[in-house]
């Protein structure tokens, strides 16, 4: 499930922490019930299932953030949207898609709030996606992942060290915050991250640290219909 892909993120050089949200309330870590496991375990599941999902993607980076606002079709593997930089330059801003080994993205002047159905046919310079020192492309590598063709096994996720942490309300959505196996239980350990699932196992939220960052990642699953995802010509997934 989610815990699953993070892992294998993890596998790759990403070093994920956990953190919470502000307006969280934490009470955890404790054991996940039954029912939480089963939410948490197929969380990833009904990404896919979906097909794609609409996505906000906060980046923090030392020359200030970025927000990638687009779909990720969780079918195909692949992410598509606008990049704009916040509290910096706009030289990092246009259009972006990637997949889990391959970035394209598209310079623009002025950018638009909301990416063309259709990427344009040419302009695109690519290159491959860094598994470590970036943490762009890190929060690219982690909102891809978020989406598998079969659950996970909701009892091996308390096994391996998934935990209930505590209750919070994204939009309308009641929603419990849940570490994923590798977190062990303690906040800002390698390899930890967290979700926040609704009563259906609908994912709605999760934000992870990166190791070339010390602010999070944050990936918010929007209300918004997703487009789908269009490749750009010549994209290898």
């Amino acid at each position: 499930m989610v815990a699953v892909g993070v892992a294998a993120v993890v596998a790759v050089g990403l070093t994920a922490f956990l953190v919470l949200g502000s307006g969280g309330e934490s009470t955890g870590p404790r054991a996940l019930t039954s029912d939480e496991a089963n939410r948490l375990a197929i969380a990833r599941f009904r990404n896919h299932e979906a097909g794609g999902r609409a996505v906000t993607i906060t980046v923090p980076t030392t020359a200030g953030g970025l927000v990638i606002t687009g779909s990720i079709d969780y079918r195909a593997g692949l992410g598509y949207g606008v990049v704009q930089g916040i509290g910096r330059d706009t030289s990092s801003d246009g259009l972006i898609q990637w997949s889990a080994t391959t970035v394209f993205v598209h310079p623009m002047v002025d950018a638009p709030a909301q990416a063309p159905p259709s990427p344009p046919e040419t302009g695109w310079h690519q290159r491959p996606l860094r598994t470590s020192g970036s943490s762009l492309d890190s929060a690219l590598l982690i909102a891809v992942s978020l989406g598998s063709d079969r659950p996970d096994n909701a009892e091996l996720l308390p096994q391996n060290g998934a935990a209930w942490v505590g209750e919070d309300q994204v939009g309308d959505h009641e929603v419990d915050i849940m570490s994923g196996p590798a977190a062990r239980g303690r906040a800002r350990t390698a390899g930890n991250v967290r979700y926040w699932v609704d009563s259906i196992g609908t994912m709605h939220r999760v934000q992870a640290d990166v190791d070339s960052e010390p602010q999070p990642v944050v990936i918010e699953f929007d209300a918004r219909e997703h487009l789908p995802v269009q490749p750009v010509p010549g994209l290898v997934n």
